[in-house]
């Protein structure tokens, strides 16, 4: 039996919402099938559901921080209406070029969910559809998952399989870390 997970980090598009290239409206926001049930069960055992997402639209002036802000507010409130919450949200605006280290793979919205929250980074899961959502976990000696969506590249599922693991869909992701009996 696994031990529970300080904290489970989850990318947003195409994790827990479909992934619609830069989303920037409310009304574009849909549910992965699966995803609330998803985080009703990791709250349930009372792990902090935590959002860390890249959202390059911002800094190439696709969509601004109050759409972003409306965009989210959609999804927990969607969220909301199926028993699930976010626990705390972290999102890089800044575009792939800017090298900020807040983009994943790096780990500087880790950092500042550990400063801001007190959590164990080394027994955190993080998952999501790209390898650049579960590689951060080894940075920190935590474990990771891939969700694939049609858009992953083959690619970073084969290098899923070597560094992390890969499964189905969130729901069997956390099949294997939530002790839940």
């Amino acid at each position: 039996m696994n031990a529970l997970p300080s904290a489970v980090f989850l990318d947003r598009d195409g994790t827990i919402i479909k992934d619609v290239e830069f989303i920037s409206r409310p009304e574009q926001v849909e549910l992965i099938d699966g995803a609330a049930e998803a985080i009703a069960r990791i709250n349930a055992v009372l792990v902090p559901v935590i959002v860390a997402t890249n959202q390059s639209g911002i800094g190439r002036g696709l969509f601004s921080l109050e759409d972003y802000e409306r965009v989210d507010a959609r999804m927990k409130e969607l969220l909301a209406k199926r028993g699930a919450r976010i626990d705390a949200t972290y999102f890089c605006p800044n575009k792939p070029e800017d090298r900020s280290r807040c983009r994943k793979p790096d780990t500087l919205m880790f950092e500042w969910a550990r400063d801001d929250l007190g959590i164990d980074l080394s027994s955190a899961l993080f998952i999501g559809d790209r390898l650049r959502d579960v590689e951060p976990a080894k940075n920190f000696g935590a474990r990771g998952v891939l969700v694939p969506i049609d858009s992953t590249p083959r690619r970073e599922i084969v290098a899923a399989e070597k560094s992390a693991r890969v499964a189905r869909s969130l729901g069997e992701a956390l099949d294997w870390f939530l002790c839940t009996n």
